[in-house]
């Protein structure tokens, strides 16, 4: 017997089954980008290695530890894509978009690839779902992009979530904010993890990013960066926080928040999930402002917003809320002889084009046996189809959770199957 090929560790296969509520998640999201005037762009998943090393930060754990990199055929250094904001920017400069409109709005969702360590929510190849806005450098734009995250989560019926926000200042003043942390930081040295150590050397921002206790600890009584701000950033991260007022949008300001990628500016948050089922992984996106991102890839000096949430995590809080996502058939049709085995295939087909989700086992077998396939399905409604039915042209619907047959002319089956009132649905049979 050859021996068995098996899925590569933390790349997950997805189900009818499944794949229901990751669909739910999907429409819901466009429905939602579309109401705020953002339209689809989708990236090729491998991209050249230098686009997150001059993005995300050569100093980061994604470029530096994480990253699926390899040398293609032609000597090229490729990466499958970590995460979703380059990519787009880098579609956004080779397509020179800046030139064709003012400001632009795009939304993306799709696999990532990261090799780090697994844990609840969080695999090798994942799925983001993400938002861009380009040209845009005003506070309403950052206010209007957490606006489409909390209408998002209301419509997938997510509660307890909460906004953490905050403001890494710019080059005029993160300096000054940067020389005290690290002053701070090597004072307490010996207190840090291993990890923490390096990035002191490295990337001292990535300090308050560790999830460390001890390093929390350590950066809880750090200096706090909004004391650093310049009149500028002040007024910006001010006004932001008056428009999220103006939205009626809770938030909490978070001073330790710093995101963990090299590109921001300004404006970064969080949306934070308490829930046990996601245990400390519990940030299901976030994002931020990167405004030298465009002009540091050889595009245009064009300000630009966005984030990026998790679809495994939101799909795991959908799934232990109880909901139910299959969409379960209209109709079973069974077949009561082999002689009606055609009509029946006829009859679904045509069932089908008129608009209802039929259900017919291709394979006949007993009507006892097509019956409890029937109840397991779920269907709304079984239909009998025989001898008798197709030479009188009248059939029945027998609805599955219960209730009286209902005649039916076989030329007005989806017309009366709409008709009738939705009850509850069947418990499948096991």
């Amino acid at each position: 017997m050859s021996q068995k090929i098996n899925g590569v560790k933390g790349m997950n296969d997805l189900l009818p089954g499944e794949i229901e509520v990751w669909q739910f998640v999907e429409s819901t999201a466009r429905t939602l980008f579309g109401r705020f005037g953002y339209g689809e762009v989708r990236t090729p998943m491998v991209e050249d290695t230098a686009l997150f090393v001059r993005s995300v930060g050569e100093e980061t754990d994604i470029v530096g530890k994480e990253m699926y990199t390899f040398e293609d055929k032609g000597g090229r250094s490729l990466s499958l894509r970590p995460e979703g904001t380059a990519p787009a920017a880098r579609a956004y400069i080779e397509h020179s978009v800046s030139n064709q409109e003012p400001v632009s709005r795009w939304f993306y969702m799709g696999p990532m690839f990261r090799y780090e360590r697994m844990k609840t929510g969080r695999y090798r190849q994942f799925s983001q779902i993400g938002a861009e806005a380009y040209g845009a450098k005003e506070p309403a734009q950052d206010a209007e992009l957490m606006d489409v995250v909390v209408q998002f989560l209301e419509a997938l019926g997510l509660k307890d979530v909460t906004l953490n926000i905050n403001s890494l200042g710019d080059d005029n003043c993160r300096p000054a904010y940067h020389a005290k942390l690290v002053e701070y930081l090597n004072a307490h040295r010996e207190e840090l993890c291993a990890d923490c150590q390096q990035r002191l050397e490295r990337n001292p921002l990535r300090v308050l990013d560790c999830k460390n206790e001890k390093c929390q600890a350590v950066a809880a009584a750090g200096p706090n960066v909004l004391e650093f701000l310049c009149e500028p950033c002040r007024a910006h991260f001010t006004d932001l926080q008056r428009k999220l007022g103006v939205l009626g949008i809770r938030y909490v300001v978070n001073h330790r928040l710093v995101r963990g990628l090299d590109y921001y500016t300004r404006t970064v948050f969080e949306f934070i999930a308490s829930h046990p089922a996601l245990g400390t992984a519990s940030t299901v996106g976030g994002g931020g402002r990167y405004d030298k991102m465009m002009k540091g890839l050889g595009g245009p000096d064009v300000p630009a917003v966005g984030y990026a949430m998790g679809l495994d995590r939101l799909v795991l809080l959908l799934k232990e809320g109880g909901k139910t996502f299959t969409q379960r058939p209209d109709l079973f049709i069974a077949v009561a002889d082999e002689g009606s085995q055609d009509e029946g295939l006829a009859l679904a087909s045509r069932l089908r084009r008129e608009g209802l989700k039929v259900d017919f086992d291709t394979r006949g077998g007993s009507l006892k046996s097509q019956m409890k396939r029937a109840d397991k399905s779920g269907a709304r409604f079984t239909l009998v189809l025989g001898e008798q039915e197709r030479t009188s042209g009248q059939a029945k619907l027998k609805p599955m959770a219960g209730g009286e047959p209902v005649p039916v002319a076989l030329d007005n089956v989806a017309a009366t199957v709409r008709a009738q009132p939705e009850a509850a649905a069947p418990v499948p049979a096991a």
